[in-house]
């Protein structure tokens, strides 16, 4: 009999991250810089208790990061949440899922490239916002169509860079702190404060601080071009969260000690920029603006290696057309995902606003975080039937706090995000490809 012909070989990525790299990864999407944007909207809503807005915040993120590591164990792949969803509890919930967290991955460059063409327009005026828009759409496609490993390189020389802008900030803020006259109450009224303190205005603000640690998850989506992944994952989604809600504490208490009424602010949306004028003068005020725009490339770039990955994996396994989305060029590049990604960061910024990018960003991502935490708590709980602590308490408590979040988004968000979903499902419907089990790299 003869033989059967053997199929062409499935498209596989290559194992060559290593630990620091999936770190340092991780950090640039979330950003040394995260709570500096957002400070001035927590410390309102807060009432002047941000750090201890966002130390609530990493616990309850650490809960999911948890759970994303123990997935990445046990589903070793590039689809990331939607691998897990699919496998863990049904493959129509892993289709939702995937299409939930394609839309968070998608938006990331998109606000990204939103808030740095403004942010350049700020030092170019006379240069339109279109232009800048598709500089930077080009700038982020073609560091992603290049090697991963050139990549892990700008992000490490990108984490170098804003760790250094961060030092720079907090030495500012010690030698203008060490000339104020400040008491133990003083220095302890950012953890508390009993004349604003409120547990329901300290969780308004929390909610908002998660913000603070959005992007964590993409490094799962490296899984399949990291080395030992079953254990490298798992630490470098905790070490990242860690790391985040360490710095951003310690930026967010020397500003509330710089600068401790929050209802003085003379732009609630670019509070910490005159924190740092305050601290440090016109040089950190530019200094951080500068930073800011720095940062949010490096967030809005490596956000979009993280879609193509996704993109990639659901296109193997022909959830999206395979034909287009499944290519790998021969350095290993997902390169029509990549483009794919670009095209939608060249466009979208002509006609959707910051504002909606970052609350429709927030729909898709919670609704992966639950389910991740739901796949985790199957997996480990019920199918292998450990019901110890560490497989029970991480991932019930991350979905309640993400729901909680989730359901507290305002209606605007909710109706887009509820669109998409539906244009998801009708299309999986369509071409049949929502009930596939994700398949899983070897």
């Amino acid at each position: 009999m003869p033989e059967l012909a053997a199929g062409p070989p499935t498209p596989q990525l290559r194992r060559v991250l290593r630990l620091q790299d999936l770190v340092l990864y991780g950090i640039v999407i979330v950003q040394p810089t995260a709570p500096m944007p957002i400070f001035g909207v927590v410390s309102q809503e807060a009432r002047g208790h941000v750090v201890t807005a966002l130390l609530i915040a990493m616990v309850a993120m650490l809960f999911t990061a948890v759970s994303y590591g123990r997935m990445a164990r046990a589903y070793p792949s590039a689809g990331s949440a939607y691998t897990y969803v699919g496998n863990a509890l049904h493959p129509t919930l892993g289709y939702v899922t995937g299409w939930s967290i394609t839309l968070d991955y998608l938006l990331n460059p998109v606000i990204s490239t939103i808030w740095c063409a403004k942010a350049a327009g700020n030092f170019f005026p006379a240069v339109p916002y279109p232009v800048f828009a598709l500089g930077f759409a080009v700038l982020f496609t073609a560091l992603n169509l290049r090697r991963v490993e050139s990549s892990a390189r700008t992000n490490r020389w990108l984490a170098y860079g804003l760790g250094a802008v961060v030092l720079v900030f907090l030495g500012y803020a010690v030698r203008y702190l060490l000339g104020q006259p400040l008491t133990s109450a003083a220095l302890s009224r950012p953890f508390y404060d009993p004349a604003t303190f409120a547990v329901g205005t300290l969780f308004t603000g929390t909610a908002v601080s998660v913000l603070t640690y959005i992007g964590f998850d993409g490094v799962s989506t490296l899984s399949e071009e990291v080395e030992n992944p079953r254990r490298n994952v798992m630490r470098a989604t905790v070490l990242v969260c860690l790391i985040t809600g360490t710095l951003a504490a310690l930026e967010v208490y020397a500003a509330q000690l710089i600068w401790p009424d929050f209802t003085s602010y003379p732009d609630v949306d670019t509070a910490f920029v005159h924190v740092a004028g305050r601290a440090g003068g016109p040089l950190l005020f530019a200094l951080l603006n500068l930073a800011l725009l720095v940062a949010t490339i490096g967030s809005g770039s490596g956000a979009q290696m993280a879609a193509a990955r996704l993109l990639f994996g659901m296109g193997r396994d022909n959830t999206i057309p395979k034909r287009f989305f499944a290519q790998l060029t021969a350095n290993g590049t997902p390169r029509n995902s990549v483009l794919f990604s670009g095209a939608l960061t060249l466009l979208c910024p002509l006609f959707l606003s910051y504002q909606l990018g970052v609350e429709m960003l927030n729909f898709g991502a919670f609704i992966a975080f639950m389910g991740v935490n739901l796949a985790a708590f199957r997996h480990y709980c019920l199918r292998q039937r450990d019901w110890s602590a560490a497989n029970a308490v991480p991932p019930l408590l991350g979905f309640l706090v993400c729901f909680y979040i989730w359901a507290n988004l305002n209606m605007g968000a909710k109706i887009a995000g509820a669109a998409w979903l539906a244009a998801g499902i009708t299309y999986g419907a369509i071409r049949g490809t929502w009930n596939r089990t994700p398949g899983v790299a070897a």
